[in-house]
Order: structure tokens, then sequence, then C-alpha cells
């Protein structure tokens, strides 16, 4: 991998572990607190400044109760992570709701395809 794509995989991974903090309800010293890190240094790792070890991630994926294979590819920009990320998402709607995305996903890829 180019130092660019590192670059990019380490901000995706920074803003999936931010997200994933600010929904659990956890501040960035109580996420620290629970890995044995510094709020500082949680701090750069969601700014992707620094890249968390697997092991890190492993324990990242305890905390927020999900996969590791998540927190890598949310923030991704490969088309195949991206619709998996929305299904995801769309899991959790009801049906109506479910529809209704879906219908403002097709009329805005409509209309930015045709730029």
């Amino acid at each position: 991998m180019s130092e660019v794509d590192l670059g990019s995989l380490n901000a995706a991974i920074g803003r999936a572990v931010a997200r994933h903090r600010v929904r659990s309800g956890l501040t960035q010293e109580q996420l620290g607190q629970e890995l044995g890190l510094r709020d500082e240094a949680i701090s750069r790792l969601e700014r992707g400044v620094v890249m968390p070890s697997v092991a890190k991630l492993v324990e990242l994926a305890d905390i927020f109760d999900c996969n590791v294979a998540d927190l890598m590819t949310e923030g991704s920009s490969r088309s195949s992570d991206q619709a998996k990320h929305l299904g995801q998402l769309l899991g959790k709607l009801n049906g109506d709701d479910r529809t209704m995305v879906l219908e403002l996903v097709e009329r805005l890829t409509g209309r930015l395809t045709r730029r």
C-alpha cells in the first residue's frame, strides 16, 4: 500500500472509532481508560494520525459490540465496503423506512449520474 492509501485507511478507521465511541456514549477519556490509553492517544487514533494495532482493533470491537471488519470498512472508499455498510444501516430500519431510504438513494444516484 502506498502512503496515501495508508493515510486514507487510518482516517477511515479513526472516523469509524469516533462514530462508535459517540454512539456508545463514551468520551475519549472513558474509551482510553477501557483500552489502557490516554485520551490524547484516542484523539490521535480518531484523527487518523496513528493506526491501532490488531489487538486494539479487537478490543475496540468488543467495547463497541461490533465486528473488527466494521471498524475497517465503514469509512472505506471501496463501493463493495460501502454497500455492505449501507446494508447494515438499512437492516436496522423497518420496511417502510427502508423503502423510503432506498427511494431517496435511487433519486440521488440518478441525479448525480446525469451530471
